[in-house]
């Protein structure tokens, strides 16, 4: 058994890989949902359907987001309506009172329809009414997400981190508070970050399903430190399993080179090393890392090396092979390793 820890695209890219490494029956998913916003009354959770998508073969790989070649009707006619009478499409907020009003899994993460900042296929916006309704029936969000699992045929176990809310909130240098899909979706990542925060997180737990995924080796794919895994880290108990089940890294640096997306400018905002370096100090729990042939970075704890440019499935099997091969070093050393020391 083999978990991985799942947010944004790199993950994702390295799954296509894994199948080829470890059994799917036999590999679990968590995926963050901090990233996740009640929009127009629908929940939706982006990290979770990329997992869902390209294990269902249906993802657009050309934008990481979304269904393969979905039409966008409704998007474009909430567009429209918006600007016909002057509304704009900027991010609507809704109010203070209804940010904790309705659904708790949608808490401080609301956002009205009006002009839709995000872009929602039709069959896209099918997954999030069904899972919306799942909730309303009064399932959890992983037995939700087990029931989409089930409608893509996805062969891996796929768990969101919680079934309690969790919003990642950029806090930027201009004093705004941000939900990161504003951050990243409607500002293109522009404004200068002071601070990221988990709000929810000290009060939500992972699921005992997460915890059980937990005590299996987990990889961590080259994923964003700060708000694709933060969210997870930030869950009272999930650091502290890490640091006592073997976790290999994939680094998303080449030393301080950043493959894609807005790690970098999060890791400075956060007060973090924007670097390979950086993502070892954010991961004291780790016992091993993947890094790129190219990467000058030295670390304390071993390392295995290859090219960790994913642009396709071979290239996920070589970096999923490196992670075997660490998670292999990691066991051989077990006995005399000691217990890897971390913030909770």
């Amino acid at each position: 058994m083999v978990t991985f820890l799942a947010g944004g695209t790199g993950t994702p890219k390295l799954l296509d890989g894994a199948a080829r490494v470890w059994d799917p029956a036999e590999t679990a998913v968590v995926a963050n949902t901090g990233d996740d916003v009640e929009l127009g009354g629908h929940l939706v959770c982006p990290d979770v359907d990329t997992v869902l998508f390209a294990g269902g073969g249906v993802l657009d790989r050309e934008t990481w987001w979304g269904i393969d070649g979905d039409t966008t009707a409704t998007h474009a006619e909430l567009r429209r309506l918006a600007e016909e009478v002057g509304l704009g499409t900027s991010p609507r907020y809704l109010g203070d009172d209804a940010q904790t009003a309705g659904r708790e899994i949608a808490r401080w993460r609301r956002f009205s329809a009006v002009g839709e900042f995000m872009e929602i296929g039709d069959r896209d916006r099918a997954v999030h009414l069904t899972r919306t309704s799942l909730l309303d029936e009064g399932k959890s969000l992983t037995e939700a997400i087990r029931v989409l699992a089930d409608a893509f045929d996805l062969d891996v176990e796929l768990l969101p981190m919680s079934d309690d809310p969790v919003a990642t909130l950029v806090h930027t240098e201009g004093g705004e508070t941000l939900h990161f899909q504003e951050y990243w979706v409607a500002r293109r990542g522009e404004p200068p970050v002071a601070d990221v925060e988990f709000r929810g997180a000290a009060d939500a737990e992972p699921t005992g399903a997460v915890l059980d995924a937990l005590a299996d080796p987990v990889v961590i794919g080259p994923s964003n430190p700060v708000t694709s895994l933060g969210p997870m880290l930030a869950l009272p108990g999930f650091e502290r399993a890490l640091r006592e089940t073997p976790v290999v890294a994939v680094s998303p640096f080449v030393g301080d080179k950043v493959f894609s997306g807005p790690a970098a400018d999060l890791m400075e905002g956060v007060g973090r090393e924007p670097s390979t370096t950086g993502v070892a100090d954010s991961y004291p729990f780790a016992d091993a890392f993947v890094l790129d042939d190219a990467d000058p970075t030295g670390l304390d704890r071993h390392v295995e090396r290859t090219d960790t440019r994913i642009d396709g499935a071979d290239d996920a099997e070589r970096v999923a092979r490196a992670c075997e091969r660490a998670l292999a070093a990691v066991a051989d050393n077990s006995v005399d390793a000691p217990p890897r020391e971390g913030a909770e």
